[in-house]
């Protein structure tokens, strides 16, 4: 049973990794899930302060992922219009899948710019903001994620060693 364990530990902190890059993916939470699984086999024995640092991280990762791209928006010149925008098209995008997801922020803050009145350099600054945000919450996942498969790899490294 430890053997089929790790196998799909192994898969599910693969999976995690390409779902930090791929939105349609919760990469942290399924990192995640990954290392829990090889906690429950005899390859791993985490502390429970370990686990429940990366639990918190994962939580507050996948938060602020979709915040991000929001807030960069904002603090990048955008108005309440290109917010607005920038969340409708956030929540439009995800249906659409992965370009969508990434897409969908970036015209939603453009376009509501525009229809708020912005100027052209207004809108495309706010539109510019939802897209950086998009690539810090995207870094975070990736150092997360990253994060999770050091330990998963130390731990197997010593079981094996």
């Amino acid at each position: 049973m430890d053997i089929v364990l790790l196998i799909l530990a192994v898969l599910l902190i693969i999976v995690g990794i390409v779902g930090c890059v791929i939105p349609a993916l919760p990469g942290p939470p399924i990192s995640f899930v990954g290392i829990l699984l090889l906690e429950f086999t005899k390859f791993a024995d985490f502390s429970m302060a370990l686990m429940l640092v990366l639990l918190f991280s994962v939580l507050v990762i996948t938060v602020v992922d979709y915040i991000f791209p929001i807030y960069m928006t904002k603090k990048l010149g955008g108005t309440k219009w290109g917010t607005w925008g920038a969340t409708i098209g956030l929540l439009l995008g995800f249906f659409l899948g992965p370009l969508g997801a990434i897409a969908g922020p970036f015209f939603g803050a453009l376009v509501g710019e525009l229809i708020g009145g912005s100027k052209g350099n207004i809108a495309m600054n706010s539109a510019i903001g939802s897209f950086v945000g998009f690539l810090l919450g995207t870094g975070g996942k990736l150092i997360v994620s990253g994060v999770i498969t050091y330990y998963f790899i130390k731990a197997l490294w010593q079981y094996c060693f």
